[in-house]
């Protein structure tokens, strides 16, 4: 059971209450108003109308007391549904979730070879109809859609800074010109704090855990839910732990800093140093022109599979990535700590044992609480399923980050 919270009567309630009946339902109308110190003809009330709406349903179950039996409340899965895009460097990733998290439907597109930002944003439209259409989803019932990518992100004018690989959609608006394209609200925001959303929204966590994601893809990224909401920053560019120094007067980094952790743990920098290594990438079978994440795949799959040296180059980013996750634990007090991310897909327990025993050693706050590691269940399209997890908490919990228009 969640702990007891004190909120006011008014849009935040909301909010309070349907993240209390999506981490801890079924529950009651009266646990409700224990938990958050709400009074009974509020509670009903917002029950009331977030029943109306379609978000939460009673489960037709009851509990014996006393007095008069108790109905018992649960989000309702099909109340809409949201659609995550995520473009990575060379592919587009679409996956559409229910409320409650559940994927429904997934695609996988080569993102446009001209990267013109125009070309961008027709191929974003037409995977989006090609997804929805094929799943058979009314239209009224999307609540919207969320492109996420590495960043930098402007948030407020729903475009990206710059994005990796050829496709650089850097000058359009995209939030605005898909919106005017699809007809349902657009968001754009980062991967790595979709991802930690994704991840909170999706495992029913409650929002009494200072619950944190550490992303990696081809860099290295962070989020952290506090209270249910995602924190974000002065632009909603928080957690860019791949730019935090870890050595001095190090590698010059793209943005600008040296001595990044992204330049010494990322996968691309794992495949260069094998690759470097004489004979080695051909015993992996590691080809000259493997982009870097399959590459990456191919190297972790020997390391896990056995092969030292394989294995030596796979613990040296997971030694540097575990002072980065305490780093993060020491920083905001995580008691819940996530990784996702392709970078994670195959190596991923290498990581959670080596950031785990990190933690469990070194924590600040290790003699009051542990912190729990484990990963993402499905590494890989974290960052779409985060963004269409985006969408759903702002439309069915408003109040949680950017505004869409409710749906539902």
């Amino acid at each position: 059971m969640a702990r007891r919270e004190s909120a006011a009567a008014g849009p935040g309630s909301r909010a309070l209450i349907v993240d209390l009946i999506r981490s801890s339902g079924p529950i009651s109308r009266v646990e409700l108003v224990n938990a958050t110190g709400l009074t009974q003809p509020t509670i009903s009330n917002i029950v009331r109308r977030l029943i109306d709406d379609g978000v939460v349903r009673e489960t037709g179950d009851t509990v014996a007391t006393r007095g008069k039996p108790r109905s018992m409340l649960v989000i309702n899965s099909r109340a809409a549904y949201g659609v995550g895009i995520h473009v990575g460097a060379d592919t587009l990733t679409c996956v559409v979730t229910d409320t409650r998290g559940g994927t429904v439907g997934r695609q996988l597109v080569a993102a446009p070879a001209d990267g013109r930002p125009e070309s961008v944003a027709a191929r974003l439209a037409t995977l989006y109809h090609d997804v929805t259409n094929g799943l058979g989803l009314p239209p009224q019932s999307v609540a919207g859609m969320a492109v996420v990518g590495p960043g930098p992100v402007d948030v407020a004018r729903g475009r990206f800074v710059a994005l990796p690989g050829p496709q650089r959609p850097a000058g359009l608006d995209l939030a605005h010109a898909l919106t005017g394209r699809l007809g349902v609200p657009v968001l754009v925001d980062s991967d790595a704090g979709a991802a930690a959303v994704g991840e909170f929204w999706g495992r029913q966590v409650s929002r009494e855990r200072t619950f944190g994601c550490l992303y990696m893809n081809s860099g290295i990224g962070s989020g952290v839910v506090l209270d249910g909401a995602l924190h974000r920053g002065a632009s909603s560019n928080a957690g860019k732990l791949g730019h935090v120094s870890v050595v001095r007067d190090g590698e010059p980094c793209h943005c600008g800093n040296r001595g990044c952790l992204e330049q010494y743990a990322a996968p691309h920098v794992v495949v260069a140093r094998a690759r470097a290594e004489r004979g080695l990438a051909d015993r992996l079978g590691i080809r000259p022109d493997d982009p870097d994440a399959r590459a990456f795949d191919v190297l972790a799959r020997a390391a896990i599979y056995g092969d030292e040296r394989a294995r030596a180059l796979v613990d040296e980013s997971a030694a540097l990535l575990a002072e980065g996750a305490l780093a993060l634990a020491n920083l905001w007090d995580i008691d819940t700590l996530v990784l996702a991310g392709p970078g994670f897909a195959v190596a991923g327990s290498i990581y959670v044992t080596e950031i785990r025993r990190r933690l469990a050693e070194r924590a600040f706050a290790r003699e009051v609480h542990e912190v729990r590691v484990d990963l993402s269940s499905n590494p890989r399209d974290s960052a779409a399923i985060g963004g269409a997890a985006l969408v759903l908490q702002a439309s069915v919990a408003p109040g949680h980050g950017p505004e869409v228009a409710s749906r539902v």
